[in-house]
């Protein structure tokens, strides 16, 4: 946590473009944008990501996320917007706290889904029952 970027940032010891700010999350531009208005919502207590993040917590990031989105959209004229959140390194997180994108997307930024695959006769069942089988712990 010593080495957290974004608990530097939530702290004051380095610099961000702030776009929003309450008691328990703190929102900023991202310093390396997949387009321009590209923004981050954080909780400022820190966590690794959506696996050890209190429920409230994730809730008051959740309600900034739910302010800030429509606000990038109008800002940069957007066509969509993408919300996402990695969680763990092969999802592609880089910095281990948790936090949430606001991406403005547009029809020509070249910009594609990831690749979308199938299940074999019966085995979205299968999937099915061991997910929910954790559901139940």
């Amino acid at each position: 946590m010593y080495d957290c970027i974004f608990c530097k940032i939530i702290k004051g010891e380095l610099p961000c473009s702030k776009v929003y700010e309450t008691n328990n999350v703190l929102a900023f531009l991202d310093i390396g944008p997949v387009n321009k208005g590209h923004t981050l919502v954080v909780p400022k207590k820190h966590f690794t990501n959506i696996f050890d993040i209190e429920q409230k917590d994730l809730d008051e990031v959740s309600n900034v996320v739910r302010k800030i989105a429509p606000a990038v959209k109008k800002a940069v004229n957007a066509d969509g917007i993408n919300v996402m959140s990695s969680n763990g390194e092969a999802a592609g997180q880089v910095v281990m706290h948790s936090h949430i994108h606001i991406i403005p997307r547009f029809k020509d930024d070249g910009l594609k889904l990831w690749p979308q695959g199938k299940y074999e006769d019966n085995e979205m069942n299968e999937y099915k029952k061991k997910i929910e089988a954790f559901l139940n712990e």
